[in-house]
């Protein structure tokens, strides 16, 4: 608030001195036009008094000391010799005046003025001429004290008026102040009531558009911060859980070998062949774990570099084909064009061998999956459709979500840690790239990946 006061000041006291000069020069400027006016008035009279041929005309000297008292100022006359003949002061009659306005004015013929700002006043010189002739020159000095004197008090004045302004409106400004910041006031501790957890519910402080903006955008961060935290606890009980199973049912199988004697030799390798099931299984579901916690750092590390789009899918489809030839699931792969990216090929194949596994597990057997790769000037688009069992549309924007496994009737056939389709959405947009999925139950699903050709940096 001061700050702002002091920068409101400046240009308060810049138009002030601007003021005081404009009045002085036009003050000056009028003190001029008054001087000449009377100066060709007493030029009139020394020439027809001829007054150089006679210095005790009455009449000539009391309008000379006349016009030297009006005017506070002094005036000589010159004649053609330089010499002072008349001096209203009566002290350089007799000398020799050479100085430049009197010179000017002899050689010129004209009149010459000049303003002394420092000492306040004015020098004016007026030709005296007979016959066309240059006999003599009017020297006047006039004084402009009074000038000085009244643009000092506007100054004064403009001065004085900008210092009680100022006070005035750093009191209101303070008053204002309190009344207008008192909104923020209230939004300020509203905020520090939720971050304190005293309070739950979304604040609301209306009293301006910008409180209302501040509110509003607090809110919609603390409803992503609460969602945040749900989808965190949620995430923490689903690791719990599914870590919880494996652990159970090996630790049943082995209790049932630790409480039998003479256990078969047949059963017992049953049992430790299903305990080693539980522990591939929570290998798995630790690993994913550990490939999310990588994504989901911001300074995941990327290897960029050129790749051939086609090979990686290729090498995902030779190393899926025997799993689906089992269940009859014909895989094709079709390229429109050929496709060089900078991506990082491990992620992308990450990303697509998810998708690509999911259509053949999810498939019903003799179906089919058909992977497309295509591309324009900006992105390359790899399309992967199948016969399987589809997607409900209420479960579609939930398969992204941790340990999300949709139908509990398949979930349960179907081996999987839920993190898979997680996994492909966080690899594809660390590649800035986008997936959609179009799926309807039992006509099965296309999920379409884009991504840019080129990595913007």
């Amino acid at each position: 608030m001061v700050i702002l006061i002091l920068i409101g000041i400046v240009p308060c006291i810049i138009a002030t001195n601007v003021v005081s000069r404009s009045y002085k020069n036009r003050a000056v400027s009028l003190r001029e036009s008054s001087v000449k006016n009377q100066c060709d008035i007493l030029r009139a009279h020394l020439d027809s008094e001829d007054y150089l041929n006679n210095l005790d005309s009455r009449v000539v000297n009391s309008e000379l000391a006349l016009l030297s008292n009006v005017y506070n100022g002094r005036i000589a006359i010159i004649d053609e010799d330089f010499k002072v003949v008349t001096d209203t002061y009566d002290v350089d009659i007799g000398k020799t005046s050479v100085s430049k306005e009197v010179v000017s004015c002899f050689e010129s013929g004209k009149g010459t003025s000049q303003y002394d700002d420092r000492n306040d006043y004015i020098i004016m010189t007026f030709p005296i001429e007979v016959k066309s002739r240059v006999t003599g020159v009017l020297l006047i000095s006039v004084s402009t004290n009074e000038i000085a004197q009244n643009a000092r008090l506007l100054e004064n004045r403009g001065l004085t008026v900008t210092v009680i302004a100022s006070f005035v409106m750093l009191i209101l400004g303070y008053i204002l102040a309190g009344i207008l910041v008192r909104p923020f006031m209230r939004v300020t501790h509203a905020i520090e009531d939720v971050t304190d957890g005293y309070q739950d519910e979304a604040i609301s402080v209306p009293d301006y558009t910008e409180t209302l903006q501040i509110t509003t955008a607090f809110n919609q961060m603390l409803s992503r911060v609460r969602a945040m935290d749900s989808s965190r606890q949620d995430f923490v009980s689903n690791v719990s859980h599914e870590l919880k199973t494996p652990l159970t049912s090996m630790k049943v199988l082995a209790d049932s070998l630790n409480g039998q004697e003479n256990v078969p030799v047949e059963l017992y390798k049953e049992f430790m062949q299903d305990i080693t099931q539980e522990i591939d299984r929570m290998n798995l579901m630790i690993q994913d774990l550990l490939t999310m916690v990588r994504l989901d750092k911001k300074a995941a590390v990327l290897n960029i570099e050129k790749t051939d789009v086609a090979w990686i899918i290729e090498a995902i489809i030779k190393r899926l084909r025997p799993i689906a030839d089992k269940r009859g699931i014909k895989i094709s792969f079709e390229k429109v064009v050929s496709v060089v990216a900078e991506v990082d090929a491990s992620k992308l194949e990450l990303a697509l061998s998810n998708l690509i596994e999911n259509a053949v597990k999810y498939n019903v057997d003799d179906g089919w999956v058909r992977v497309n790769l295509d591309a324009d000037r900006k992105y390359f688009y790899v399309v992967i459709s199948d016969s399987g069992v589809g997607i409900p549309e209420e479960e579609q924007e939930h398969i992204y979500e941790r340990f999300y496994r949709g139908d509990k009737s398949h979930s349960t056939e179907i081996e999987g840690t839920g993190l898979g389709l997680a996994i492909t959405k966080s690899v594809i947009v660390l590649l800035r790239g986008v997936i959609k999925v179009n799926s309807r139950p039992g006509e099965g699903s296309t999920f379409q990946v884009r991504i840019p050709l080129v990595r913007q940096t």
